[in-house]
């Protein structure tokens, strides 16, 4: 019974509460519908502006457009009114050509008559001078033209030798000022060189040293350096002697290491020379470049740089080569400019022209055809090595720059006691001496010493054995006499060493 009671209670309950959400949602119902009405009501009412602000914003647009309209409308009128203008004026403008052109036209055929007039009256004047002097128009003219010829030939003839003799005098006053004003702005010292170089001695004692036991020291400095070493009784003093600068600077420096050293033996000399050569050989390198820098050539070739340098231990008839060819070069660049030749080429030939001389003892022929050789050998511009292979007269010269440092190798070498003919004339023969010794198989070096008193000849022991050499000392002796002249006698020495080295270790 109680529990049909509890279920009854909540029956009555939920039909309570079921009817109290009816009424509540009857009433959200109600106040969402007024709610979407107003915004209705509001959207409408914006939607009536926007239309009334785009009508507005048509009418603007339309009203500019038709503003815009007109304002063309009359630009196009100006311009048609303009057009017309130009047309009326280029009507009026051709009608007076049309006028012109018929004025010339009758201008012209009253030319014409003119002409034909003047050709008439002209036939008949020549007819008339015709008969007159009884010669026609071609008579008259070769006779005129001959008259003419006969009256005037000699004064031609006076001109023509007038100019010639202004020409000449023109032209050595030129060249006499050219030249002279080279050799104003250029001057340099003139070194004579000789054929013996003195080595001071701090200490006497140093000289036996240098002579070791049984001479065994000098010779192999001797031998090393293929310069003749005297040690006399000149207190102080080491003389060597060598008509070769190359191997008398390395001789000088070998030995003054040596003293500073104080250690002097046969294997101890080799090492030193070894070091002198190669220091020379950079001493040759830098005096290369520096007489290129000193000049102003650039684009030398390294191996031209490098004989170039070899020059500065070269002497031609007593005058440094070196400095003699940085001479030419100041004097050949101030000559080209006075001429308007090339000076760079003037320059550059004039520097290497007797580049041959550092080589005239290891090659046959004339330094100039050598330099022009070693010239194109190595890279350098032909027009160089024909301007220094023609600074001779046994080569034509083909260019003005070939001519300039010709012109300038006579100016350099005729400066007073600038050359020394002797100490030339030396200095050729013992370099022939070397080359006929130089000139058989087997030869490994030669050196002339004692003033060309001697030649000093190391062969290949296993090319020459003892035999061959006592031959080959006998026909070089027979080459020197059949080839040479000379004062006295000169000795031929012939040289075979054969060494066994070994290293204890």
């Amino acid at each position: 019974m109680l529990p049909v009671l509890f279920a009854v209670i909540a029956l009555v309950f939920a039909g309570a509460g079921f009817g109290a959400n009816a009424v509540v949602t009857k009433k959200r119902m109600g106040s969402a519908q007024d709610k979407s009405e107003k915004a209705l009501a509001n959207a409408k009412k914006e939607g009536e502006k926007l239309v009334l602000a785009a009508r507005e914003d048509a009418n603007k647009v339309a009203e500019e457009a038709r503003k815009d309209e007109q304002t063309r409308r009359h630009e196009f009128k100006d311009i048609e009114n303009r057009l017309m203008q130009r047309e009326a004026t280029l009507d009026r403008k051709l009608d007076e050509l049309d006028k012109r052109s018929e004025s010339l036209r009758k201008g012209e055929d009253e030319v014409e008559q003119l002409k034909n007039e003047i050709r008439d009256i002209r036939g008949k004047q020549q007819e008339k001078l015709e008969k007159i002097a009884k010669l026609t128009k071609e008579d008259a003219a070769d006779k005129l033209m001959q008259m003419t010829e006969r009256d005037i030939k000699n004064d031609l003839v006076g001109l023509v030798n007038k100019l010639q003799n202004e020409a000449k005098e023109d032209a050595e006053d030129r060249a006499a000022l050219v030249i002279a004003t080279a050799m104003e702005r250029m001057s340099s010292e003139v070194t004579a060189e000789r054929t013996i170089t003195s080595v001071k001695l701090e200490d006497e004692e140093m000289k036996g040293r240098i002579i070791g036991k049984e001479g065994r020291n000098i010779q192999a400095l001797q031998r090393a350096t293929g310069v003749d070493i005297m040690v006399d009784d000149t207190p102080g003093y080491i003389v060597l002697s060598s008509f070769d600068p190359v191997r008398r600077e390395v001789a000088r420096i070998a030995l003054e290491l040596l003293l500073k050293d104080g250690r002097v033996h046969p294997g101890r000399i080799e090492e030193v020379v070894d070091k002198a050569q190669k220091q020379v050989e950079k001493e040759v390198v830098h005096a290369g470049e520096d007489a290129a820098r000193e000049v102003g050539v650039i684009g030398i070739p390294k191996e031209v740089l490098h004989l170039l340098g070899e020059l500065k231990y070269r002497t031609s008839y007593g005058q440094n080569v070196l400095k003699h060819s940085t001479e030419m070069a100041h004097i050949a660049g101030i000559i080209a400019e006075e001429l308007g030749a090339n000076i760079k080429t003037a320059k550059y030939a004039a520097l290497v022209h007797d580049l041959g001389k550092a080589l005239t003892h290891k090659m046959e022929g004339k330094h100039h055809h050598i330099s022009g050789e070693m010239l194109r050998k190595y890279g350098a511009p032909e027009e160089v090595a024909l301007a220094a292979e023609q600074h001779h007269d046994d080569v034509e010269a083909t260019s003005v720059e070939a001519l300039i440092v010709r012109v300038c190798d006579a100016i350099s070498a005729s400066r007073p006691g600038a050359r020394n003919i002797s100490a030339e004339n030396f200095v050729e023969r013992m370099k022939e001496l070397e080359n006929i010794a130089n000139g058989f198989s087997g030869i490994e070096k030669s050196y002339a010493i004692s003033a060309g008193r001697e030649v000093r000849v190391f062969v290949k022991p296993q090319a020459i054995d003892d035999l061959s050499a006592i031959k080959l000392a006998r026909d070089i002796a027979t080459k020197i006499e059949s080839s040479m002249q000379y004062p006295g006698t000169i000795k031929v020495n012939v040289i075979r060493e054969t060494r066994a080295i070994e290293f204890a270790k």
